[in-house]
Formats: structure tokens, sequence, C-alpha cells
């Protein structure tokens, strides 16, 4: 028996390799990332965590949202031995997401918050990288400006944290990196496209429990 093989059009061969193409376009120095550009090479912007922070190390099978349309005040409701975070709506649970929270040297307090503050484009005021003034590389990833001073070759990038939602002191909700386990400075990192979504539906007083 002869097994016919079949050609892609013409049409749908270019779109392919125009599709690659795209895929494999990444910024290529801090003017264009001006943050996570430089760790280790190039990160691949991603849509689903915005252009600062790279993709979850594991994927992400978790995060979800339903709540558009769904009546009621929201409540957030943050289970750090799930790294997960919960959002309701007059009760109802419409989206969940996954999280990084503090390690265990910056751990996030449990208790009882409300939201305090929104910021859209909000950059921490204390941690973020050195990079080298030329090469673009970073020189340190984990950078306390309160204790680490850069060297005449290197230039401080504070740590992006798009929707950021206070509810503890300095510590809130924020797009992020999540590397599959507790690992931040006591906040609550994200997803993007989850971190959107929380930040378009709380208010300041918006309820926060961390268990």
């Amino acid at each position: 028996m002869k097994i016919k093989l079949f050609k892609l059009p013409a049409l749908w061969t270019s779109v392919a390799l125009a599709l690659l193409a795209l895929s494999a376009c990444s910024p290529s120095g801090p003017s264009q990332s001006g943050y996570m550009s430089g760790v280790g090479g190039p990160v691949h912007r991603q849509v689903s965590n915005g252009p600062h922070h790279p993709p979850p190390a594991i994927p992400d099978d978790i995060s979800y949202w339903d709540g558009d349309g769904v009546q009621g005040p929201p409540l957030i409701k943050i289970v750090r031995d799930q790294q997960k975070a919960f959002f309701y709506k007059g009760g109802v649970l419409v989206g969940v997401s996954k999280i990084s929270s503090g390690s265990e040297d910056h751990s996030t307090p449990p208790g009882r918050y409300k939201i305090s503050q929104k910021s859209k484009d909000h950059k921490s005021s204390i941690y973020g990288v050195f990079k080298d003034k030329e090469t673009g590389m970073t020189t340190n990833d984990n950078v306390d400006i309160r204790v680490d001073k850069p060297k005449p070759n290197e230039i401080y990038y504070a740590a992006p944290m798009p929707n950021f939602m206070r509810f503890s002191g300095g510590i809130g909700m924020h797009t992020g990196y999540l590397p599959g386990y507790a690992a931040s400075h006591g906040c609550i990192r994200m997803p993007h496209h989850m971190s959107e979504k929380f930040f378009e539906n709380v208010e300041t007083g918006t309820p926060v429990i961390v268990e």
C-alpha cells in the first residue's frame, strides 16, 4: 500500500515560517527590556507574563479567570502551602492564580489585610539588578539597593512590579517570575494575565486573607 504525502499550500508554509520568526524575537539589551534581558542571555517576550519577566519555570495549568460579568464584593485568599491565590466575588470562586510567595528568609506574613494601594506600572524602591553599562549583561540579579552599591561599570535597574496591589507595608501582589516555589522578598508574584484580572477587579479596601 502506498502512503500519500500531502504538502501544505505555499500560503500556509509562508504563514508558518512567519510565526516561527516572530516566536524567536527577543530583546537585545537593557534599552528594550530594562530589567531581565541580560540574565543568562536574552529573555523572549511573552504576552502571558509581560515585557519584563520570563515565563514560569513550570507550565501553568492552574491559573484561570471566570469572573467577567459576575457581581458581588471581591475577596482574595492567598494559600501559601498551595502557592495559589483565590479570587471570590460575593462568595463565589471566580479565579485562581498560581503564585510565588515570600521565601524562607523573606516570608509573606499570614493575616487579614485590605488593599491599600493600586499602582499599574509600579517599580520596587528597594530591589532590582545591576547590569554592565556596555554589554547590558546582568552582574547581580538580587540587589538590595540599601546595602549593595554599583561598581563604576554597573547601572541599577529597579525591579518592575506591574499591576501592584499593596496590602501589607511594602508587600503586595504583582506580575513576577514564578520558579515553581516560594521565592520572593515577601510579595505575591503572579502570571501577568492573572495580575491584570486581579488588578482590574479589586479596589482600595478589598479584603486579602493570607493563610
